[in-house]
């Protein structure tokens, strides 16, 4: 791989992140609801569920759960589950907790969230077959081919740490001043409404 190609991937990666998505979408509800140190949290969950992907995806695991019809659906059920989950519980949030930042979420627990919402989407999955062979030197050997996916992987990590960090910062750091009983309840309304639309996405396939 030379240093065109990879730095061709970089400014693709920048691009890919910095659009709207479920994820940065994930990560700038929850930066408003718990805070910017919640964010980062989150952020680093997700980034912790690439590693899985990349993994995956250098191993041939992606290319099963692609290739497998009931794997792909019981991944995608999963998550919109989780979404659900996420939506409930964001309807139920008290705002009395108000101030409390994240007392009521370990940092455990929002390393997890960020964590079960990549590895429970597929389509994280299929993009890691799509977009990264791409990039990949032709002609190359498995050895070779497994290696260079990890590379694109880590800098995908990367790219997604500084984008998704920075969205993390933002919100969370402006939701911090701006939250009050009055604020926090229509927080919680509208992450939990964004949650539930984002299950029917993940479920729609679209």
């Amino acid at each position: 791989m030379t240093l065109t190609v990879w730095g061709a991937f970089v400014v693709a990666s920048v691009v890919l992140a910095v659009a709207p998505g479920p994820d940065n979408l994930f990560v700038l509800v929850q930066s408003s609801l718990y805070g910017a140190k919640a964010g980062l949290l989150i952020v680093l969950g997700l980034v912790a569920g690439l590693v899985l992907q990349t993994l995956a995806a250098a191993c041939g695991v992606a290319a099963v759960v692609a290739a497998s019809d009931w794997l792909f659906w019981g991944i995608r059920l999963l998550g919109a589950a989780y979404l659900g989950y996420l939506a409930v519980m964001s309807w139920k949030y008290p705002t009395s907790s108000v101030g409390e930042g994240t007392g009521r979420l370990s940092n455990a627990a929002l390393v997890r969230r960020g964590l079960i919402m990549n590895v429970t989407n597929p389509k994280v999955q299929i993009f890691f077959l799509a977009f990264f062979p791409q990039f990949v030197t032709p002609g190359a050997g498995s050895a070779q081919t497994a290696v260079e996916m990890i590379v694109l992987g880590v800098t995908f990590m990367v790219v997604t740490l500084a984008v998704f960090g920075s969205v993390a910062l933002c919100a969370g750091s402006l939701a911090d001043r701006l939250r009050t009983p009055s604020v926090q309840f229509w927080l919680n309304r509208t992450a939990s409404v964004i949650f539930a639309a984002l299950a029917l996405f993940t479920l729609s396939g679209v």
